[in-house]
């Protein structure tokens, strides 16, 4: 057996764990002690990296060991909760379809709701260029469809509210769309349920789309719009993203820490990976191997308008298909 598959299995074999035994309530894991207990992933991949070469027997369960061991503190931890604070802003909503005063808060200041929002912001034309900044927590994201705003959100919030602004940098319109700091501006990453936003865009502008999240799920279909670039920064997340053909360039970047990454591009798409990546694993779908870190499809070279896709993630798994 190649130890090099090992150290993934072990990983992905533990997050699963982790997941399942959550969903059947045998443990309730606190997902606060993923940002608390972060040097843990440190340790994990520092063992790893030291003992890479050594394919030996007790190098194998040195690193099986220090991976579980670490999984096991990260289960049973006391509850740490991790409250985020942005500090300053002036944000504002848009189209709300409840009242502020029906908020209703714990003695720690966290702003416990439950309601649904509507927001919009309408496409000006001549518009060539927008970009998209997307940062919260505890939440679903999900685009699927066009419209001919610029911006358009549906939201179901149950704890926190989401809220956001447009600005302009020069001629380009921002969107910043996250979640909102009620109050002392708490937010509680434990919770039964989270919030979920329907999110529509304008296929007109090329976009640049930023997504800054942690424990959430996002599912886009961006096959559909001109996507220049795409970044993707993420903790404890999963991101399942369709994207349709290249312009000239596509660039699109990824950081995460404990997450499922997959990204599909066209059959026929050029398309250029490189890797860093401590112990994640990945898959890519009829991509050659041009070196240690580096994939490509065959076409790449000949090709007018390509995909260039930076992967780098801590205990992660990347996948890349064609479809």
């Amino acid at each position: 057996m190649k130890t090099n598959k090992i150290m993934p299995g072990v990983v992905l074999v533990c997050i699963g764990a982790l997941f399942l035994l959550d969903n059947f309530d045998v443990i309730n894991f606190h997902w606060g002690n993923l940002i608390y207990l972060w040097p843990v992933f440190l340790i994990m991949g520092g063992v790893n990296l030291l003992l890479a070469n050594n394919n030996t027997a007790w190098a194998t369960i040195i690193k099986v060991t220090v991976v579980i061991g670490g999984f096991c503190i990260l289960f049973f931890a006391p509850n740490h909760h991790f409250f985020w604070n942005n500090g300053h802003g002036n944000w504002n909503f848009s189209n709300r379809d409840y009242d502020d005063d029906d908020d209703d808060s714990d003695s720690l200041g966290i702003v416990k709701v439950e309601g649904s929002s509507k927001y919009s912001e309408p496409f000006t034309p001549g518009t060539t260029f927008a970009r998209l900044n997307i940062n919260g927590g505890a939440s679903t994201f999900k685009l699927t469809d066009t419209t001919n705003q610029l911006f358009e959100a549906n939201t179901k919030e149950f704890i926190n509210r989401y809220e956001f602004v447009k600005t302009m940098d020069g001629t380009t319109p921002v969107i910043d769309f996250r979640m909102r700091n009620k109050k002392n501006g708490h937010f509680e990453w434990d919770s039964d349920k989270t919030n979920t936003a329907y999110l529509k865009l304008n296929a007109i502008p090329e976009w640049e789309i930023n997504l800054k999240t942690g424990a959430s799920e996002t599912d886009f279909d961006l096959s559909p719009f001109k996507i220049r670039t795409l970044n993707i920064n993420g903790g404890a997340a999963s991101y399942d993203v369709k994207m349709g053909q290249p312009l000239a360039t596509t660039n699109i970047e990824v950081s995460t820490g404990v997450s499922e990454v997959t990204i599909r591009i066209p059959q026929n798409a050029a398309c250029q990976i490189t890797t860093q990546s401590g112990l994640s694993s990945h898959d890519f779908d009829n991509f050659d191997k041009k070196g240690d870190n580096t994939y490509e499809t065959p076409n790449f070279d000949a090709a007018a308008q390509k995909f260039y896709i930076h992967l780098k993630g801590g205990v992660s798994d990347f996948n890349v298909t064609r479809y």
